[in-house]
């Protein structure tokens, strides 16, 4: 079946972002040789496997955007590290039941993005 195979994280001051993220997901985000404001992402998954690359960078427009969802085993905590980390919780955890519990949250550069908590319980 297809998967995100990479993302992109516009953002206005690509210092902040980048410090948001490593502290919120502890990605690895680093410069790639002979390039400035861009930044290669390394993640990985739950269960410690290398999940899916991406990219942080200055915004193209005014209105670039991207949504992505982030896999993590607690919705609740993640919400809270958000607000600590300046980030905000705009749609707060709901139920998707039989599958899991999602929230929508806006990161420092105001880009949108969605939280993914697995749980077939889900009521």
């Amino acid at each position: 079946m297809p998967t995100i195979v990479h993302f992109d994280i516009a953002a206005d001051d690509t210092e902040r972002a980048k410090k948001f993220y490593e502290a919120l997901f502890d990605w690895k985000i680093e410069g790639p040789p002979g390039m400035t404001d861009y930044y290669l992402i390394e993640t990985s998954g739950l269960d410690g496997e290398r999940g899916i690359g991406g990219g942080l960078g200055k915004k193209g427009e005014p209105n670039q955007k991207i949504t992505s969802y982030i896999g993590v085993d607690s919705v609740d905590v993640y919400a809270s590290k958000i607000e600590q980390l300046g980030g905000k919780v705009v749609q707060s955890k709901i139920a998707v039941p039989g599958w899991g519990y999602m929230a929508i949250c806006i990161d420092t550069e105001n880009n949108i993005f969605g939280l993914w908590q697995e749980d077939n319980n889900a009521k």
